[in-house]
Parts: structure tokens; C-alpha cells; sequence
């Protein structure tokens, strides 16, 4: 090839390359998407961990939600009230008190006082174990698997398998509902971090049938709900409930419970 050639080439190649820059610049800020300054703040107080808890894909949507108008200031599980102080100023609104929370395993039925119908040899998956016959091994159909699929969901290390259900750290626990979700069995919930009295089961079988499975499940007996002065819980399906907006932790339901399945939170050991 001769030089005239190459250099024909060359500036073609550079010429066509100039226009395509020159092109895409003018296109960029032409239809170029403008961010609203609020976003990008609040963006940069949210705690970035992008856990989903608020229920947008990350911590960009729920930026982007609340610029919106479509999610609240305080939409942040994980940042807590100080964040969403935060987020209020920018917003030019007041950020409402917003009660700290933490998640809350429905279960005391560990090895030793469940029992189980059969040895399981499988996939180590509560969803692929809740398919299984009876729903799994464990003699109450309700009960926690113990195979940990809300632990490896749990981005904060505060949940964990402990001889054999799982028990949440309320201390590293963000309420971010991810255990929530993985759990087949429907058994964790988010109550407020004040709490201390709860009740460990989540079954509704009658009386002799728990009993007959579990060691510790509530029966149903409503000594609980009778003994109440609070008007607190209340005894629906064979099952227990507390209202902990109506609770005062005097822990008399705890010590009427003939199943002592009604106890004061435990923080589990590492």
C-alpha cells in the first residue's frame, strides 16, 4: 500500500471517529436525564448496603422513591431514625419517630425438644426441605427446619442456627426482612426492639397433637390471655399472640405458662 494511501486511511478512520464523539456529545446532553440534587444526598446518607429491606432494588431506588413522593422519609429499615432525620432535612420535612425493630424467630424447638419422623439425607434447603413428605422432618409441621436459609439471607450476620432453630441477635439484626422472606415456614416476624416477652412457637395444632411432636409448643390453654391485666394477648387457632403495642413486660403470662413456651428474649451465643 502506498503512503498516500495509509494516510488516506488514517484520516478517515480519524475523521469518522471525530464525528462519532462530536455525535454522541451533543446527543448526551441533549437527552441527557437530569438527577435531581435530592437524590444523590439522599444517596449519600443511606447506609449503602443495598439490602432490599425497603422494598426497592437497592439504595438508589429507594432515593429515587422518596424524591418521588412515592416512599417515605423513614423508608430505611436499617438507618434507622438517624437516617431518616437526615433524609427529612433534605426533604424539608419532619422525619415522624420511628420505633426501632428486629426480627423474631417463632420457635423453641430445638433437638431436644422436637421430634423428629424421620432422618433427612438431602439438599440442606429449608424451601427444598419444606417440599419434602410432612413437610419436612420435624414432627410439628410449623417448627424450624434449622437448615439456614435465613441465615446465608441475613447481610449482617445476625441470624444463626443454634442447636438446631434459628435465633436472631437483636444486637446486629437491621430489620432488614430478608430472613423474612427466605423462611418457608412463615416463623420469623419483626417486633420492636423494646420487646421482652414473646412467644416461641407458631404452631396451630390442638393440644395433645403438639404435644405429642414438641416438648415446649404453645396449647392453647389461655392461662395467658385469662391472667392479662393489659389485655395484651390474645389466643387464636390453639396459638398465643401479644400485642406489644398493649404489653407491659410485667412477665406474668411467662410464669402462668404451663408449657414455658412465653419467655423473655435470649441473645444467642457466637
Amino acid at each position: 500500500m502506498s503512503m498516500t494511501g495509509i494516510i488516506l486511511a488514517a484520516v478517515v478512520v480519524g475523521g469518522t471517529g471525530l464525528f462519532i464523539g462530536v455525535f454522541l456529545g451533543i446527543a448526551g446532553k441533549k437527552f441527557a436525564v437530569k438527577v435531581d440534587e435530592r437524590e444523590e444526598a439522599i444517596l449519600g446518607v443511606l447506609p449503602g448496603n443495598n439490602c432490599g429491606g425497603c422494598g426497592y432494588a437497592g439504595c438508589s431506588g429507594l432515593a429515587a422513591a422518596i424524591v418521588a413522593g412515592e416512599a417515605e422519609v423513614s423508608g430505611c429499615p436499617v438507618g434507622g431514625s438517624p437516617v431518616a432525620a437526615k433524609i427529612g432535612e433534605i426533604m424539608g420535612v419532619s422525619a415522624d419517630g420511628q420505633e426501632k425493630m428486629t426480627a423474631f424467630v417463632k420457635c423453641a424447638g430445638t433437638c431436644e425438644k422436637a421430634q423428629d419422623e424421620y432422618e433427612y439425607h438431602g439438599v440442606r434447603d429449608c424451601v427444598m426441605v419444606n417440599m419434602m413428605q410432612d413437610a419436612g422432618p420435624k414432627g410439628c409441621d410449623y417448627g424450624c427446619l434449622g437448615f439456614g436459609n435465613c441465615v446465608k439471607a441475613c447481610p449482617f450476620d445476625a441470624i444463626h442456627i443454634v442447636n438446631g432453630i434459628a435465633v436472631v441477635d437483636k444486637e446486629k439484626c437491621k430489620a432488614c426482612g430478608k430472613c423474612i422472606a427466605a423462611c418457608p415456614k412463615k416463623l420469623i416476624e419483626l417486633v420492636p426492639y423494646k420487646q421482652q416477652t414473646f412467644v416461641q412457637c407458631n404452631s396451630n395444632d390442638k393440644g395433645k397433637a403438639l404435644m405429642d411432636v414438641c416438648a415446649v409448643g404453645c396449647i392453647g390453654c389461655k392461662l395467658c390471655e385469662k391472667n392479662c391485666e393489659a389485655g395484651a394477648i390474645t389466643v387464636t387457632n390453639f396459638l398465643a399472640h401479644i400485642d406489644a403495642s398493649k404489653c407491659t413486660n410485667c412477665g406474668v403470662c411467662a410464669d402462668k405458662c404451663p408449657r414455658k413456651v412465653i419467655v423473655p428474649r435470649k441473645i444467642p451465643v457466637s
